[in-house]
């Protein structure tokens, strides 16, 4: 049972993007120089205070576009993974993909002289956002992830470890590589049933923004196997972490709050945990009004 909770939890949470379209730009503005890599794709708009957005796996810069528009003031650079939505995979391709985007992004932070940009990453890019700031330091100046667990696995079972979703991990490495997305639904709410159908709502509507099987599957068992809690030490900028809340005791949402708590409680820095009731996995989309007024909280405060 613990494992197919897992694979519900991390398939659900982590594939269930909108279905947006998904164009990438690649102009830079002219106060910026061209920024060249075969990992990522930056688009940077506005200026002012500096913002990094990442999306989670298989969403690109799109899933942001809304709360960019929404930061006058601020200069903001949306982030795709390559080998999401339309984005070529190039180097991503092959072996791992998730370290070498967060090294693409530090050196994008240190070749565009960015003066500690906050950073905002939802799922996926919460993890990678983490991994920036650990290794970057005072290069960054705060981080918000969104919905977001430096160890997936804990917000099913706290006591879970890599060694044990290992297993689990390479099987959804291979149902994304062999099976097609239709496949991919139907299994997610058959295993839903399990939970009294809970999970069937998140699969029924599954609208990943998709892209190379490749990048997806390799990303989707790095995201399941990756437990950055002992790196949380190393980060030394505030940290808000934001998720989706339900009232409804029905919901599993209703419980997550102490999961996400315990989870990050070995930062030494400081942290504010931002529960968006009403909101599932893309809260940013869900609620969007309440997810802009935690982005300016996050933004302005202290």
């Amino acid at each position: 049972m613990l494992q197919r909770l897992i694979l519900i939890l991390v398939l659900a949470v982590i594939t269930a993007a909108p279905a947006v379209a998904h164009a990438v730009q690649t102009s830079p503005p002219a106060s910026l120089q061209a920024f060249q890599s075969d990992r990522i794709v930056v688009e940077s708009r506005g200026s002012g205070p500096d913002v990094i957005m990442i999306p989670g796996l298989a969403s690109t810069a799109d899933v942001w576009r809304r709360t960019a528009e929404a930061l006058p003031g601020r200069r903001v650079h949306l982030v795709t993974v390559r080998g999401f939505g339309d984005a070529p995979p190039a180097a991503n391709a092959q072996g791992v993909v998730i370290a070498p985007v967060a090294a693409e992004i530090r050196r994008f932070i240190a070749e565009q002289r960015l003066s500690r940009p906050a950073l905002i990453g939802h799922s996926m890019g919460g993890q990678v956002a983490l991994r920036v700031a650990a290794d970057a330091r005072d290069g960054v100046g705060r981080v918000m992830v969104v919905d977001a667990s430096p160890f997936f696995p804990s917000l099913i079972s706290p006591g879970a470890t890599v060694g044990d979703v290992d297993p689990i991990a390479r099987i959804a490495y291979q149902a994304v590589m062999f099976l097609g997305d239709d496949a991919l639904r139907l299994q997610g709410q058959r295993m839903g049933a399990d939970l009294g159908g809970a999970a069937e709502a998140v699969f029924g509507t599954l609208g990943w923004q998709g892209g190379d099987r490749r990048v997806l599957a390799q990303t989707l068992y790095e995201v399941m196997t990756t437990d950055l809690r002992s790196r949380l030490p190393d980060i030394t900028v505030p940290v808000t972490v934001v998720y989706g809340w339900s009232a409804d005791d029905r919901n599993p949402r209703a419980r997550i709050d102490d999961l996400f708590r315990s989870g990050y409680r070995s930062l030494r820095a400081p942290a504010r945990f931002e529960r968006i009731e009403g909101a599932e996995h893309m809260v940013m989309i869900d609620q969007p009004r309440r997810f802009m007024a935690a982005v300016e909280r996050f933004l302005t405060d202290g």
